[in-house]
């Protein structure tokens, strides 16, 4: 039942994000930051956890998932080392995510052949 709901609320928020792209002038770029910003002022709410606890997956990956790891690690940054932690916080908390998806994407480039759009 985990899965078909991290499914469900994962589908749900791609098809919300297709219909903004759809129904306004917003561009791609401006819609990543806002589903991060959005992640993190409802991480700040303290809205997001709960919602993580019930969607899982569907819902820490999604970019909105992003934006509230970067909240977790700028405020437990913040409250261990003060105003330092502000600004290195959130380097710290995704650290993996973005290392790993530099490395598969530079392997799937290996393993397939990129071509440039004309």
């Amino acid at each position: 039942m985990d899965y078909i709901r991290a499914f469900l609320v994962g589908g749900l928020i791609c098809a919300l994000v297709q219909i903004l792209l759809e129904k306004t002038k917003l561009l791609p770029g401006r819609v990543m930051v806002i589903l991060v910003c959005s992640g993190a002022v409802l991480g700040a709410l303290g809205v997001y956890e709960p919602f993580l606890s019930f969607a899982g997956a569907g819902a820490s990956v999604p970019l909105l998932g992003f934006g509230n790891t970067l909240w977790q690690g700028v405020k437990e940054a913040a409250d261990a080392e003060g105003l330092l932690g502000l600004f290195k916080g959130g380097f710290t908390a995704s650290a993996v995510g973005i290392s790993a998806a530099l490395i598969f994407s530079y392997l799937a480039s290996l393993v397939f052949e990129p071509k440039m759009k004309e």
